[in-house]
């Protein structure tokens, strides 16, 4: 009888372990291409508003250079404060407009991100996987082999790719 619940125990206890490439996963997702083209347009949104802050800067530049030798010493310390104002709102603009793209890009694939990641519980749960890794991360060293549920979770979200 120990033997019997003793092989009984271990084999409730043994773990399925599978294992996916989230990032393939996510760029074959319905909805993808239409977040890319929405991404790309904002970008370019920004990135003229940058062009545009950036000729400015150039003309009044351009404008310092060709009247700083007649200028007095107050209006060539104006204009080069000017000049230092707009190179510091262009820089900050940069760097907000690099933090804003990327909340626009989290805020569009959150979507696609929970969908994915909701297969992927059912599909653990309909196969009796105890885990599921990302097989692209570094974090495990060492795995024994496993299952890659990749067409199993395409399945479930009716991607055919």
């Amino acid at each position: 009888l120990v033997i019997v619940f003793s092989s009984a125990s271990n084999a409730q206890n043994a773990q399925k372990i599978g294992y996916i490439d989230f990032n393939t996963l996510i760029a074959a997702m319905p909805g993808v291409d239409s977040v890319k083209i929405k991404l790309q347009k904002y970008q370019q949104t920004l990135t003229d508003q940058l062009d545009a802050m950036r000729a400015e800067f150039e003309n009044k530049y351009l404008d310092y250079q060709s009247q700083s030798a007649s200028m007095s010493d107050l209006i060539k310390q104006t204009k080069e404060k000017e000049l230092q104002d707009l190179q510091g709102r262009i820089d900050g603009f940069q760097t907000k407009a690099q933090t804003d793209l990327q909340a626009k890009q989290q805020e569009l694939l959150q979507p696609i991100v929970e969908k994915a990641k909701a297969a992927i519980k059912d599909v653990a749960k309909e196969n009796k996987y105890t885990y599921v890794l990302n097989s692209i991360e570094d974090v495990v060293l060492y795995k024994e082999p496993g299952d890659d549920v990749m067409d199993l979770v395409k399945k479930k979200l009716g991607i055919s790719k």
